[in-house]
């Protein structure tokens, strides 16, 4: 076991150096050691597992997989009968109000109980949320125990996103950055105006966002000495005993660690215990005992049945990662820009013009050269309107309807090469509304490390074969959106 290393807790923690602070830990396993006893245990447990994720960037670190856009139960019916032990249902929740996003939860889960009965096959649920702690907690995993007909023992935890540099290590959420790790509760994601929080300890952080419902003395923590030093056997018991619908925080820093405690989990979920999953994307993976994704290049796009045309990107993230992308992606060769004025699409009397310049213009710049679509950069926040009347979700939904309506007008004839939405909200809206997706397939990542997911449209969409690049607006380098461009171009070309 390494030597002990302590930060402070609360408001005390500070950043640390990445390398020396997980030098620090216990050594652990390599990732993939036990990924094939995942599959097989998994595969004899027979329960699908259904990843509700609230916006459509959960799907990230997986691939081949089905995902669905809404959740008629003849259409729960298919995702349950797929091949793929794991599917997703995009919710977009994160987008709701937070009675309107618990209602949902309630009435998916009503509805899957109902499709599982018709097939013969039982669940378990994933509620995927933000790996940087955003999004309908507790209200969602509260609907979902109420719900499900079967107790729930406890909640597990686990916001972990490797591949974007998210770990949790001594219960402490962080977020890497360059060569330090910074504690969530400092980074901007902790100023959301919607989802906001001070606490990077995730204990202290439930018991915020519980408003001391759960105290933090009260959540069960699987630490990496658990994890490392112990192995499976050790995780399974310390699972048997949380009962009342505790949190059970996991730490872990790589997919060796999740390996370990998905074993663990396995077997104590064989021993009849029962779980709701509150998860990063990572999680998902893990749990599903899926592979690695390989990353799509313009040979493997093309042999998926990538059509020919030009491409258009729908950029309405607002944060600064996606401000220092976009501005990269306009100096690019052959592509054609249009902002739209946030506050024009605000104004009754000026929103519909906005978006008349918008679409006039797409359609005429399509036929030659890629378009950029793109939100303007001020932060338009319900607090600095004059009518006091709408809140930050009702200006990000202005936002999101306006560039849904621009992807609907774009002239079909045109020969469509691909879509990019930059934006969590951004590409639920645009993919399910814009493009009319009811089923897609995950295919897998554009760009490494696995950040960037790629559904293929089906055949009887208006664009078939279509890639529809999600793209977060809170990961990647500053040409991360320039390299998407260039690498869709080459495969369309």
């Amino acid at each position: 076991m390494g030597e002990e290393f302590v930060v402070g807790s609360g408001e005390g923690i500070e950043p640390v150096d990445a390398a020396e602070y997980l030098r620090a830990q216990p050594s652990g396993r390599r990732e993939g050691e036990f990924l094939r006893e995942i599959r097989d245990q998994v595969a004899a447990d027979g329960r699908k597992i259904v990843v509700l994720d609230d916006d459509p960037t959960g799907v990230q670190s997986v691939h081949d997989v089905p995902v669905l856009a809404d959740w008629p139960v003849e259409e729960l019916r298919w995702g349950l009968s797929q091949r793929s032990p794991t599917f997703f249902i995009l919710t977009n929740s994160r987008a709701l109000p937070e009675d309107r996003a618990a209602e949902m939860n309630r009435e998916i889960v009503r509805a899957l109980a109902e499709a599982a009965e018709d097939v013969g096959k039982g669940f378990i649920i994933i509620s995927r949320s933000d790996s940087t702690l955003r999004g309908h907690y507790p209200a969602e995993t509260d609907a979902l125990a109420e719900t499900l007909e079967e107790k729930i023992d406890g909640v597990i935890l686990c916001p972990c996103f490797f591949e974007a540099g998210r770990i949790t290590v001594n219960d402490i959420h962080w977020v890497r950055q360059g060569d330090q790790l910074i504690p969530a509760g400092l980074t901007e994601f902790a100023s959301d105006h919607s989802f906001g929080f001070a606490s990077s300890d995730l204990k202290e952080w439930i018991a915020e966002k519980t408003g001391g419902r759960v105290p933090a003395s009260d959540v069960v923590s699987i630490s990496l000495s658990d994890i490392r030093d112990g192995g499976p056997d050790p995780i399974s018991e310390l699972l048997v005993g949380v009962e009342g619908g505790l949190p059970v925080v996991v730490n872990a820093e790589h997919y060796g660690d999740l390996e370990v405690f998905v074993l663990g989990l396995l077997d104590a979920e064989a021993a009849g215990k029962r779980f709701i999953y509150r998860t990063g994307p990572s999680f998902a993976r893990a749990r599903g005992g899926i592979t690695p994704p390989s990353i799509l290049g313009p040979e493997e796009l093309r042999r998926r049945g990538m059509p020919g045309g030009h491409g258009l990107i729908l950029v309405g993230s607002y944060v600064p990662t996606t401000t220092e992308q976009l501005r990269q992606a306009l100096a690019l060769d052959d592509v054609e820009s249009f902002e739209i004025s946030v506050r024009r699409l605000l104004e009754p009397a000026a929103r519909q013009a906005e978006i008349e310049r918008a679409v006039s213009g797409v359609n005429r710049a399509l036929r030659s050269r890629e378009v950029i679509v793109y939100t303007s950069r001020d932060l338009v926040t319900a607090d600095s309107l004059a009518d006091g009347e709408r809140s930050n979700l009702d200006v990000g939904s202005a936002v999101s309807d306006a560039l849904v309506e621009i992807m609907r007008r774009v002239d079909r004839s045109l020969g469509l090469s691909f879509v990019i939405a930059k934006g969590g909200i951004t590409s639920s809206e645009v993919g399910t509304r814009g493009l009319g997706v009811k089923r897609a397939h995950v295919a897998g990542p554009l760009l490494p490390p696995g950040i960037v997911p790629v559904w293929m449209l089906p055949e009887d969409n208006d664009f078939p074969g279509l890639p529809y690049v999600i793209f977060p607006g809170n990961v990647g380098g500053p040409d991360s959106l320039a390299r998407a461009i260039e690498i869709l171009r080459e495969a369309a070309r």
